[in-house]
């Protein structure tokens, strides 16, 4: 039986909830992360769209529509209120998938990265982890 969780942003005005067990857990040192994080990286998980939903202040979230390196379109959603990004949604390259920020949930206990990916861009004063690494996205 896979786990329920639950997350919401900092104000605690969205909160979210899915039952999945992740298993494709990545840090990723890619541009985009690292800006829409303000860090040197993002931990993020992908879900099951299917399972997915937004439990409060689904109006309270905004998307900002980006297109990455690979050239495909994602929407980076986040609280209009607080301003902490949440999910990913809409990924043209995983239809199928919404992306969570592993910092969103309430208790990320028990989900760990399986690999680093664009590794590339990784800043040279943060060590790797003894994950598989990957330059770029992973095929």
């Amino acid at each position: 039986m896979a786990t329920h969780r639950k997350g919401r942003c900092a104000c605690g005005t969205v909160t979210f909830e899915f039952d999945f067990d992740p298993t494709f857990v990545a840090i990723c040192h890619c541009l985009d992360c690292k800006k829409a994080s303000g860090g040197e990286a993002a931990t993020w998980f992908g879900v099951p769209t299917t399972t997915f939903r937004v439990t409060a202040g689904a109006d309270q979230t905004k998307g900002f529509l980006y297109v990455a390196d690979s050239g495909k379109r994602l929407t980076r959603n986040f609280c209009t209120e607080c301003g902490a990004r949440l999910f990913t949604s809409d990924l043209e390259g995983f239809p199928e998938l919404t992306f969570i920020q592993i910092g969103s949930l309430d208790d990320p206990s028990g989900i760990r990265p399986v690999l680093e990916m664009f590794v590339k861009r990784r800043l040279d004063w943060q060590k790797p982890l003894d994950l598989p690494q990957f330059s770029d996205m992973p095929h």
